[in-house]
């Protein structure tokens, strides 16, 4: 049985879906299952830190953790054998499997696919070749299909492409309904849409104000939270279900944008290798749902909001922090914001601000905070960044062999993204 005579041999396993609700449907854990009955068949025992497994990761991008984590450990010699359930779980692209299959053996790792044997000889290679292209081919048609499915539903009306139901309503599938899925109102949630509707058009109350009157009546949100975000409200409000409009195609696929700053409360890698683009109104299409508000109220909810964006644009916001949105937490990926502070001893009154992490804010996860890091002052960072930059500064030879490599790398890969987009950009 042995791939090293006299050596222990180290086995680990790989498995991937592309999407949530694959991995729901528990395709992982009969992949997982699957490879586990395999290494135990050829004699090897599969340790439980050699389970290399992504959740809703695209096979087109290489950029996954546990794929990185499992590439690391071969790169350093820690693994013999990786069972994999077919070429398509390490990648749609025939190219990138050619990249990690040659990675893995120039490492001395044996790849094992439980559907296909790897050999040296030319027509092995044409098969797995083709088997890519094929791969690529079915993915690129299930997506346009899918596409113009979901097109063609939303002008008949069908509710099925809407992903389920916004707050207020309860999804109803064909099957429990008439024959065609549909939007029900739900009387209780309903409610709470009406009151939040009347709060902004009648009160003219902040979307602030909103949660805040939520939260003080003990409304749980429809995932179970006790806190109220501002952006589920501000959907809300911007959500033309509610006069009886839902709206299909707001968005659209594109090539993924160049982002500055760090990325905000996620991974050190994204999962998507591609970005989320609004589409104009004029564009998008309504299927008829009922409604819980009426028109008129919906619109003039649009002119307070539009009214309260002016009004927040031109006040005059304080104290300006030269690192907003520029810091992330290393501990929880939130954001740091900076917070002035206001200290009277006697006669004295002391005016500073400390940079604070988002996650030290109970009232933002319901009464919970989900993170200890320290915040700090704001004059002592600024003055530790700036002595960075004017160091950098006094190097100009570094900041433009930076900017070459970073111009060289966008341009090899922004004609290739492109392309690969277009399929799904929609038109």
């Amino acid at each position: 049985m042995g791939f090293k005579e006299d050596q222990m041999v180290t086995v680990s396993l790989y498995a991937r879906v592309s999407s949530g609700k694959q991995a729901q449907e528990n395709t992982i854990a009969s992949q997982v299952a699957a490879l586990e009955r395999q290494i135990s068949v050829d004699g090897y025992e599969l340790l439980r830190e050699y389970k290399f497994i992504d959740n809703g990761y695209s096979g087109s991008n290489l950029v996954r953790p546990n794929l990185e984590k499992l590439r690391d450990r071969v790169a350093e010699g820690k693994i013999d054998k990786i069972y994999i359930h077919s070429p398509d779980r390490l990648s749609r692209k025939y190219a990138y499997q050619m990249i990690l299959l040659e990675e893995f053996q120039k490492a001395g790792a044996e790849a094992v696919f439980l559907n296909y044997e790897i050999n040296d000889n030319p027509e092995s290679q044409l098969l797995l070749q083709m088997q890519g292209m094929i791969a690529e081919y079915e993915r690129a048609k299930i997506m346009e299909r899918s596409r113009r499915g979901k097109i063609y539903a939303a002008n008949k009306g069908c509710v099925s492409v809407m992903g389920g139901a916004p707050y207020g309503y309860r999804y109803i599938d064909k099957c429990t309904g008439v024959g065609q899925a549909l939007f029900e109102i739900n009387e209780e949630e309903a409610d709470v849409v009406r009151k939040v509707f009347l709060w902004v058009g009648r009160e003219r109350a902040s979307i602030g104000e909103v949660c805040r009157r939520l939260n003080t009546m003990s409304i749980i949100t429809r995932t179970g939270k006790k806190c109220w975000d501002r952006s589920v409200i501000w959907g809300m409000l911007k959500n033309p279900a509610y006069k009886g409009q839902a709206a299909f195609g707001k968005t659209k696929v594109g090539v993924k944008l160049q982002h500055i700053r760090p990325q905000r409360h996620s991974c050190e890698q994204p999962k998507d290798n591609y970005s989320i683009y609004p589409v104009e109104k004029a564009n998008w299409i309504y299927v008829k749902v009922p409604n819980i508000v009426n028109e008129d109220v919906f619109d003039i909810v649009q002119e307070q909001l539009a009214e309260n964006r002016k009004i927040a644009r031109t006040r005059e916001r304080g104290a300006k922090y030269l690192l907003q949105g520029l810091i992330v937490c290393k501990c929880c990926r939130y954001a740091y914001y900076g917070s002035p502070v206001r200290n009277k001893r006697g006669e004295k009154v002391d005016h500073y601000a400390y940079y604070r992490c988002i996650g030290r804010d109970s009232y933002r996860f319901g009464g919970n905070k989900i993170c200890d890091n320290k915040h700090i002052r704001t004059d002592a960072l600024e003055t530790a960044v700036w002595e960075e930059v004017k160091h950098l500064l006094k190097n100009p030879n570094r900041i433009l062999e930076e900017y070459k490599r970073k111009l060289s790398e966008f341009k090899r890969s922004s004609w290739d993204k492109k392309k690969r987009f277009t399929r799904k950009t929609r038109k």
